[in-house]
């Protein structure tokens, strides 16, 4: 996918306000129109006039593309970062695109999520939900903690400039907690009108990358490195998990990716997860003549071809 530079669409500077966006977008769009201009390609240059608009208008997408395309140039190859929203707190139905909207694959890509957090419907005067996704650890669903969570709010100041609102709330993790899931923060969305109740926020939950583990729903999975004789012969071996290492027997003649599951030491549940390492046989090196003499002796003990199974 290619990135497109929305700023260079409309021919503004990426530090412009909102009313200068607004002018330039208006004053193309007459120059555009298909039914009026006699340009060439007119119709597709007044679709990239659109698209370009949609989303540097609104002062929420237009700090989430600014987030995203930071350095890049049009044309560039490009695909949005994961995770690039953790933090951002958003008013509505955050990035959901225009119904009826004809947009191409990249403005699909930014902005046509599904709506994040639960709908609900509001009294007159109520103040709006917000969403934000957040990023928690790992270990923090195994058992529950409480962090603190900074969120920043796009909002647009007197000038009509995008600015950046930060607040910090004391968030409660509960314990099996699973990525995609929402907290719902009762109160804390968006102020409400004449009195009325304030809107809720709801926080999407997303696991940090991990050094060790990958996730899948509530199964969590692990590669474990084994020295050639703990494979071949059997052992037993300290195994990391979430929760702390455990101890894993691993069978006699156990091959390469081969994957031992152990059952409920997953995201914790009603119905817990599982966890699943995958072995990895791991070759000492070879440092000097001892080592070398001992791999020596090997091939001399075995008669054993590991590509004879390749044999027509």
């Amino acid at each position: 996918m290619k990135f497109h530079d929305f700023y260079e669409t409309l021919g503004v500077p990426r530090d412009a306000p909102q009313e200068e966006v607004k002018r330039a977008y208006r004053k193309l769009a007459r120059k555009f129109h298909p039914d009026v201009s006699k340009v060439p390609e007119a119709e597709a240059r007044f679709k990239e006039l659109g698209e370009a608009y949609a989303v540097l208008k609104d002062p929420e997408k237009r700090t989430a593309y600014d987030l995203m395309g930071s350095g890049l140039k049009a044309g560039q190859d490009f695909q949005p970062p994961p995770g690039w929203d953790a933090g951002f707190e958003f008013s509505g139905d955050g990035f959901r695109p225009e119904t009826g909207a004809d947009q191409d694959d990249f403005f699909e890509a930014l902005f046509g999520r599904r709506t994040r957090g639960a709908a609900r419907s509001h009294a007159h005067g109520a103040g709006q939900d917000h969403h934000a996704k957040v990023l928690i650890d790992l270990e923090d669903a195994y058992r529950g903690c409480e962090r603190s969570v900074a969120l920043r709010m796009p909002m647009q100041d007197a000038q009509g400039h995008v600015v950046l609102q930060a607040r910090t709330l004391m968030v409660a993790i509960p314990k099996g907690i699973r990525a995609g899931q929402h907290l719902r923060l009762a109160g804390q969305g968006g102020p409400g009108a004449g009195g009325g109740q304030p809107g809720d926020l709801y926080l999407e939950i997303e696991f940090r990358p991990h050094p060790l583990f990958r996730v899948d729903g509530r199964d969590v999975f692990l590669e474990l490195p084994l020295a050639p004789w703990e494979a071949a012969l059997g052992a037993t071996v300290e195994a990391p998990t979430p929760d702390g290492p455990v101890q894993l027997k691993v069978p006699p003649g156990s091959a390469a990716g081969r994957q031992l599951r152990m059952k409920g030491r997953g995201i914790p549940g009603a119905t817990p997860g599982d966890l699943y390492v995958a072995l990895k046989i791991s070759l000492p090196p070879v440092a000097n003549e001892r080592d070398r003499a001992a791999y020596l002796a090997m091939a001399d003990a075995f008669d054993f071809n590991p590509r004879g199974a390749q044999k027509g």
